[in-house]
């Protein structure tokens, strides 16, 4: 005996949820993902699961899976105000991918998790488009991911975003705080600025500078508009830190977003060892600065909240100094000796003043 078919005329549309737009964007998006497809990946976006050909890993003595989640915080209301939607998934995944890396594991892929009070296919397609572009630049694949829509919790623009990432290493190549010791030297790589860390503090201070410092001045000490230069994608270190660790004796990684440098380098420190960073050997980008005045943000809160123009640090063997940074900076990529690994108890001290 069939079901009786429902008497009454309320639909999930009139509740605010539109299927047909989902696949809208579900369509639009196929090329993107397809850009980032690794010869490990099985079928493409629409089932019910990513499919990845694990036997890759037979390659390996022991291999040790890396996994990590993150999203991208109130830099989302930014993109949402400039409408501009294209880039906020390079932060995604910078965000996820850079956090395997640190432990030297290959981010192998990633899915991906967009939220909307209202799905726009075009919006949509434009944010998993920037989660593509993030993915090429890391060499890992996005294999799937979900577009939902949360109508009464979200307004019709808003949005957010989060994504999930698994890697591989090496059991014997695991870095971290038991490999560093004292007499490594610490390289700091260049941040492209802010990244996707502090932004509620940004956010604050911009409603209390008022018009001044609206998304589309050029205040004193930048060359852009303000809104351009806070939503800079986070810069991608993954394929960068991975030809290091292969050209050099790395001991360690320490990816630089919530909590600031000290606090992050500390992370991958040994209790027995400190890292000393001398500030006079690199200057923060000129947002910071301007952050600080209009907001009266202390040097102690700055550092503690942003990366001060430092995305990743590496703790490398001392003779491998020179080599490392060579590397670094044939792969295009800024790179100084910022200090040293010293007899101590597994803090970073910061000395010294930034050069005017």
């Amino acid at each position: 005996m069939s079901a009786p078919e429902p008497s009454g005329k309320l639909s999930y549309a009139q509740a605010g949820v539109d299927i047909e737009a989902g696949d809208r964007a579900v369509d639009l998006i196929r090329a993107a993902v397809a850009r980032t497809a690794r010869p490990e990946v099985i079928g493409g976006i629409g089932g019910f699961a990513g499919l990845f050909d694990a036997s890759r890993l037979t390659r390996y003595r022991r291999p040790l899976l890396a996994s990590a989640t993150d999203g991208v915080g109130t830099k989302v209301m930014i993109a949402r105000e400039l409408g501009v939607y294209d880039t906020i998934g390079i932060d995604l995944v910078a965000m996820v991918a850079d956090d395997l890396v640190v432990c030297g594991a290959e981010p192998l892929f990633l899915t991906d998790y967009v939220v909307c009070g209202r799905v726009d296919p075009r919006r949509v397609a434009a944010i998993v488009g920037g989660v593509a572009e993030g993915c090429v630049q890391a060499g890992c694949a996005l294999i799937g991911g979900e577009t939902a829509e949360h109508p009464g919790h979200l307004a019709p623009g808003d949005f957010d975003l989060a994504g999930a990432a698994t890697g591989v290493v090496e059991a014997d190549r695991l870095l971290g705080p038991d490999r560093v010791r004292p007499g490594d030297v610490v390289i700091a790589m260049a941040s492209s600025g802010l990244h996707s860390n502090g932004f509620s503090l940004v956010r604050r201070v911009l409603s209390e500078a008022g018009p001044e410092l609206g998304l589309d001045a050029v205040p004193a000490g930048l060359e852009r508009p303000l809104g351009e230069e806070l939503l800079t994608p986070t810069r991608i270190y993954a394929r960068d830190c991975l030809a290091l660790a292969d050209g050099c004796e790395v001991h360690a990684f320490a990816h630089v977003t919530g909590g600031g440098l000290a606090l992050n380098l500390s992370r991958v420190l040994p209790p027995h060892a400190d890292a000393a960073l001398d500030r006079a050997t690199w200057r923060p980008q000129p947002v910071f600065g301007l952050l600080a005045e209009r907001g009266g943000i202390a040097e102690g809160e700055l550092e503690r909240v942003f990366n001060m123009g430092v995305g990743m640090a590496a703790i490398v063997a001392n003779s491998d100094a020179d080599a490392a940074l060579d590397l670094l900076t044939s792969r295009g990529l800024p790179a100084w000796l910022a200090g040293e690994i010293t007899e101590g108890a597994g803090v970073t001290r910061l000395f010294g003043r930034h050069p005017a």
